[in-house]
């Protein structure tokens, strides 16, 4: 099964493991073989990471672009475990990704850690509200 995708102009993507920029107007490609791909969209860049949600989206990108090692998978798990201990209400976000995985859809577990992500970022700009009213 093929996949079509529509680049915006300048747009980067990565397609096993090399970092391809778009031309300066839009391109369709179509994608004919199984390959670990993503757009500029779901990368995460090194100096991106900034919190304990980041890094699991960057140690998920990791595994989605390369083979994953044993290692790789164990520091993914560790980061999950210490995310759901320290922040509960992120329980039905690492239950999707924990489900993706599982099924090996490393490309859904990155659109679920990118929602976790947000939900990240909106608790932190609650907290100082309510630190406030405290």
């Amino acid at each position: 099964m093929s996949l079509s995708i529509t680049l915006k102009p300048g747009e980067l993507f990565v397609i096993n493991g090399t970092l391809i920029r778009n031309g300066g107007k839009a391109a369709k490609l179509t994608i004919e073989t199984q390959c670990r791909m993503l757009r500029e969209t779901e990368i995460i860049r090194e100096d991106e990471v900034d919190t304990p949600c980041k890094q699991v989206w960057m140690t998920l990108q990791l595994i989605h672009l390369s083979e994953p090692s044993a290692e790789t998978q164990a520091l993914l798990l560790s980061q999950i475990a210490e995310i759901a201990a320290m922040m509960p209400s992120a329980a039905p976000y690492v239950a999707a990704i924990l489900a993706a995985l599982d099924e090996s859809h490393t490309h859904k577990a990155l659109k679920e850690v990118k929602r976790l992500v947000q939900h990240e970022r909106e608790l932190a700009e609650q907290a100082p509200v309510q630190a406030g009213a405290a």
